[in-house]
């Protein structure tokens, strides 16, 4: 058979969601990707090697009808029931596990409240002065990445977006200026013109010292910055004097006690900037669609994770209906992964809590859990077997197109079955119960 070459493939695997890539399919497998990328080779081999088992039962396979029915069973006997994970979905896929939910009156989570939850609660009360990657790509000539290490995680953003030549930043590279500012030195780091170290966990405290420095302001000595002053000084001496700054800001940031407080003082200090220059800020995702999930949940619920619509309406209170402390509460008695992506950071409470109800998994990949889920169902994969919209970091969307070819459906249509199926339970109850009458 003679090779398929697809153009413009949408990867999703980080959510850069680089749509520039050329892959080479030889006899149904991927056996070429161009430009390359670190993380791409390993995904695109577990597409090739995946298994074909429809479902299984605790480990033992049954047939996908069977799966259906029993999932439907569980939801429809379920108390609260919790949905949690979308971070590896597409639109139709968020779209359909929202309507299940709404339908149950279930709580319903994304992996967002496991990563830049204080992220979103922060923007939530002073705003973000953002844009999109292709304005940081043709303006910025001031990028500063704090608390990120891209080249580890988003392997080809520096290069696709933040070091390429630009329509202001014609040479590329040698028009802009990369500071990374971290508590250790790390890949990134190696390539920056100014890597400053942070004293871990006084973020804010350099955060806030920044910002009085833009007022003409100086901290008294002895009190903690975070950073010598001299460099502070200097750095916002860089930040006032561009024409065009960024500053990505990653986990190593948001995830401290005072996360949220950092990231306000981040967001506020980019809105004083703006004062001088044009300055934004920008979240650094990680999953492939967690903005899409965000995106959905939002104009579905009008909130973006932790949202509970047990009372007919939505509810959002992220301390309390987030996915890991509901489990840790032991509050869910049946449990819907759309995804197994950051399962691993509940708590051993919550895993153990998992392992008491019944689970209902719905995804691509056979990989390694810390708990045996109820039931597995293989869904088809967006973007490798599936048409889809997967949403960048920058909330863009993203078209994605299929690869490979699949049997296996896609989680949209194994919620719409489950739907399907409570439907039908709920019709012959119904008829029953009318002819008892």
């Amino acid at each position: 058979m003679a090779d398929e070459i697809f153009e413009d493939v949408a990867c999703t695997v980080c959510a850069c969601v680089c749509d520039d890539l050329r892959v080479t399919v030889r006899e149904g497998r991927i056996v070429d990707y161009q430009p390359f990328c670190s993380l791409i080779g390993d995904w695109f081999e577990q597409q090739n090697s995946r298994p074909s088992v429809p479902a299984t039962r605790r480990g033992l396979e049954i047939p996908f009808e069977t799966a259906i029915h029993e999932a439907a069973e569980f939801l429809r006997h379920a108390r609260a029931p919790l949905f949690y994970g979308l971070s590896q979905s597409s639109t139709a896929g968020q779209r359909a596990a929202v309507a299940l939910a709404d339908r149950l009156g279930a709580t319903i989570d994304t992996t967002a409240s496991e990563g830049h939850a204080p992220s979103i609660l922060a923007l939530q009360q002073v705003g973000e002065s953002t844009c999109s990657l292709g304005e940081i790509r043709n303006r910025a000539d001031l990028v500063i990445y704090w608390g990120s290490d891209p080249i580890q995680q988003q392997p080809r953003h520096l290069d696709r977006y933040t070091m390429r030549a630009g329509m202001q930043t014609p040479r590329g590279r040698a028009d802009r200026t990369l500071i990374v500012i971290d508590s250790a030195p790390s890949e990134t780091s190696k390539r920056a013109d100014l890597f400053l170290q942070v004293e871990p966990q006084q973020d804010f405290e350099a955060l806030w010292t920044l910002r009085a420095l833009l007022h003409g302001l100086e901290p008294e000595p002895g009190v903690p910055t975070g950073l010598p002053l001299a460099q502070l000084k200097d750095l916002a001496a860089r930040m006032q004097s561009c024409r065009c700054g960024i500053v990505f800001f990653g986990f190593g940031l948001v995830q401290q006690p005072t996360g949220s407080q950092n990231v306000e003082a981040l967001l506020q200090l980019v809105t004083e900037l703006n004062q001088f220059t044009r300055f934004y800020a920008r979240r650094m995702r990680v999953a492939g669609d967690v903005s899409g999930a965000d995106s959905v949940l939002c104009w579905q619920t009008g909130y973006p994770f932790s949202v509970n619509l047990a009372r007919g309406y939505p509810r959002y209170n992220p301390n309390e209906y987030s996915a890991s402390d509901l489990l840790e509460r032991g509050e869910p008695d049946v449990v819907v992964l759309i995804g197994s992506r950051r399962i691993e950071s509940f708590s051993a409470e919550g895993l153990r809590h998992l392992e008491k109800i019944p689970t209902i998994l719905i995804e691509n990949s056979y990989g390694k859990l810390p708990f045996e889920p109820t039931l597995r169902i293989t869904s088809s994969v967006y973007g490798i077997h599936r048409h889809g919209t997967a949403y960048r970091m920058d909330e863009v969307p993203i078209p994605l197109q299929p690869l490979l070819k699949s049997n296996d459906p896609s989680d949209e249509e194994v919620l719409n079955a489950i739907a399907a199926s409570l439907s039908a339970a709920s019709d012959s109850s119904a008829v029953n119960y009318a002819g008892l009458s």
